[in-house]
C-alpha cells in the first residue's frame, strides 16, 4: 500500500509544509497551518503537472508590437483618476477596504453607469439576493436594462452565465464567498481564492471583459486571503476613511496601467457614493484664526490638497508625555520633538503633545514638517497663525528645511484658494502674483518668522 501523504498549508498565505508549524515562515502568522485532504493533494499535483498547451519562445525586444491600450469611461471621474484614466478591457481590479465604507455602493453606481451607456454589465454577489441589491440600486439610481444581477457562489455557474451574453465587465461581490469544485475546500480558504482568481484572470482576459473584485480585509487592514492575491491581479485598490465620516479616499497600491500615487475622493450621500464635489474646500476652514492650526499643502498623485493641520500641547501630569497622532507617523512626530527640544530649547519632555490631520486625510509625504511644527509651536504658546499662511517644506534631522517636489503646482493651488502667504524652503521657479513666499533654510528661522 502506497504511504498517504501529508501536506499542510498556511490560510494566512498559501505557504505548503510537509509538517505542521506554530508560525508560518513565509508571512510569520501563527496557529494557521491545515491539514490538506488526499483529494486537495491530487488537485495541487495535477495543476503543477499540466503542460503548457503552446510552445513559447525567446523573442527579441526590438520585435515585439506594441498593444495600444484600450480604455472606457466608468462614468466617475474621481475612478477613472484612480485607474489612470479609465477601465482597460480585459483588466482584472481589486478593491478592499473596511465593512461599511462603501466597497459595494460604488461599484454598483459604476455598474449603473456602465449600463446606461448600454454595455452589458453583471454584477454577482454571494452575500446579497437580488431584491436586497435591487433596493440600493433604487438608491443609487443604477437601474437600467444592461445591468443583470445573479446571486450565487458556485464559479462553474458563473462562467455559463457569462457565455450567455457578451458582457463587457464583471463584478464579484465578493471573492471570498465564491467556490469552485476543482477545490475541496471551504468558500474563502487560500486555495479556494487562489484558484479562483487564476480562473478568473484568463477568463476575463480571453474574452476581454473586465473585471472587478471586491476582497475583505483582515484586522491587520490587508485583504484577506493569500498574499499572491494582489500579484495576481492588475490592479489594488484600497478604501480609506471612516464608515462615520461622510469623505473616503480610493488609493491607488498597484496599477499595471497608470500611477500608483493617484488618489480618488468619494462623498457618502442619499444617492450613493459620489465623486466629490469642490474637494479643495473639504479638508480645511477659513474661519477665525485659533492657536494650534496650521495650513499645509500635499500632492497626492497628480493632485494637490490643501488641508489643515492641528496640535495641542499641554502640561504632562505624568513622568512620561504622551505623544498621539492621527493622520500622521507618530515616530515622524516624535522626531520633530525631539528636533525642536535641542535646536530650540523647547521643553516639550514635560508637555503632552496631540497632532491631528482634518479630514480624516493620512500624511504619506514629509512636506507636511514645517505646518506641523508651526501648528505646535502655536498651541505651545498659544499665538495663533493667520489663516492667509500656508507651510510647505520638510524639515531634515538637523534642523535644515529642504527643498520638496511640485512646489510650483502647490502654490498655485493656494493662490486659487486665496492663500497669501507661504512659507517654504525657497523662492518658486517662476513668481507667482498674489502669494507672497518667505524661504527660511533652518527652522529656527520658522520661530523668528512667527
Amino acid at each position: 500500500m502506497a504511504k498517504k501523504q501529508i501536506l499542510f498549508e498556511c490560510q494566512a498565505c498559501g505557504h505548503q509544509s510537509a509538517k505542521w508549524l506554530g508560525k508560518c515562515p513565509n508571512c510569520g502568522a501563527w496557529d494557521e497551518f491545515i491539514e490538506l485532504s488526499q483529494k486537495q493533494i491530487d488537485v495541487l499535483k495535477e495543476t503543477g503537472s499540466k503542460p503548457d498547451s503552446a510552445q513559447s519562445r525567446a523573442v527579441s525586444i526590438t520585435e515585439v508590437t506594441y498593444e495600444q491600450i484600450e480604455r472606457f469611461s466608468s462614468g466617475d471621474k474621481e475612478l477613472d483618476l484612480v485607474l489612470g484614466g479609465g477601465i482597460v478591457e480585459g483588466s482584472l481590479t481589486l478593491i478592499g477596504g473596511s465593512p461599511g465604507v462603501g466597497k459595494s455602493t460604488l461599484l454598483l453606481k459604476i455598474a449603473g453607469n456602465l449600463a446606461r451607456e448600454g454595455k452589458e454589465v453583471l454584477y454577482v454577489s454571494g452575500e446579497e439576493s437580488s431584491s436586497q441589491i435591487k433596493l440600493r440600486a433604487n438608491r443609487v439610481d443604477s437601474n437600467y436594462e444592461a445591468l443583470y444581477l445573479l446571486s450565487e457562489i458556485k464559479l462553474d455557474t458563473i462562467f455559463t452565465e457569462l457565455e450567455k451574453h457578451p458582457y463587457k465587465i464583471l463584478i464579484i461581490d465578493s471573492i471570498q464567498t465564491l467556490y469552485s469544485e476543482k477545490i475541496a475546500s471551504a468558500p474563502g480558504s487560500v486555495s479556494q481564492v487562489r484558484e479562483i482568481t487564476f480562473e478568473l484572470m484568463r477568463f476575463g482576459k480571453e474574452r476581454n471583459i473586465a473585471i472587478f473584485i471586491i476582497g475583505h480585509i483582515t484586522k491587520e487592514g490587508a485583504i484577506a486571503g493569500p498574499r499572491v492575491l494582489e500579484h495576481m491581479v492588475d490592479t489594488v485598490l484600497y478604501f480609506e476613511g471612516d464608515s462615520s465620516r461622510e469623505l473616503r479616499l480610493l488609493r491607488g497600491f498597484k496599477n499595471r496601467f497608470g500611477a500608483t500615487s493617484e488618489v480618488g475622493i468619494f462623498e457618502m450621500t442619499k444617492a450613493g457614493l459620489v465623486s466629490a464635489k469642490d474637494v479643495s474646500k473639504k479638508f480645511f476652514t477659513r474661519g477665525k484664526a485659533q492657536a494650534g492650526s496650521a495650513i499645509t499643502v500635499l500632492m497626492e498623485g497628480s493632485r494637490p490638497i490643501v488641508l489643515e493641520v492641528q496640535a495641542l500641547v499641554s502640561d504632562s501630569g505624568y513622568p512620561n508625555p504622551k505623544r498621539s497622532a492621527t493622520g500622521y507617523e507618530i515616530n515622524r512626530l516624535t522626531m520633530l520633538l525631539a528636533l525642536l527640544e535641542r535646536k530650540l530649547d523647547l521643553p516639550f519632555n514635560q508637555y503632552d503633545v496631540f497632532v491631528n490631520i482634518a479630514g480624516g486625510i493620512k500624511i504619506s509625504e514629509t512636506s507636511a514638517d514645517l505646518a506641523i511644527i508651526a501648528a505646535i509651536i502655536s498651541s505651545y504658546r498659544n499665538r495663533p497663525i493667520s489663516k492667509d499662511t500656508v507651510f510647505i517644506g520638510e524639515v531634515s534631522l538637523i534642523g535644515d528645511v529642504r527643498d520638496i517636489f511640485n512646489l510650483d503646482l502647490r502654490l498655485k493651488e493656494a493662490k486659487s484658494q486665496h492663500f497669501e502667504k507661504a512659507i517654504v524652503p525657497s523662492l518658486p521657479l517662476e513668481p507667482l502674483e498674489g502669494v507672497k513666499c518667505y524661504p527660511i533654510d533652518e527652522v529656527s528661522k520658522l520661530i523668528e518668522w512667527m
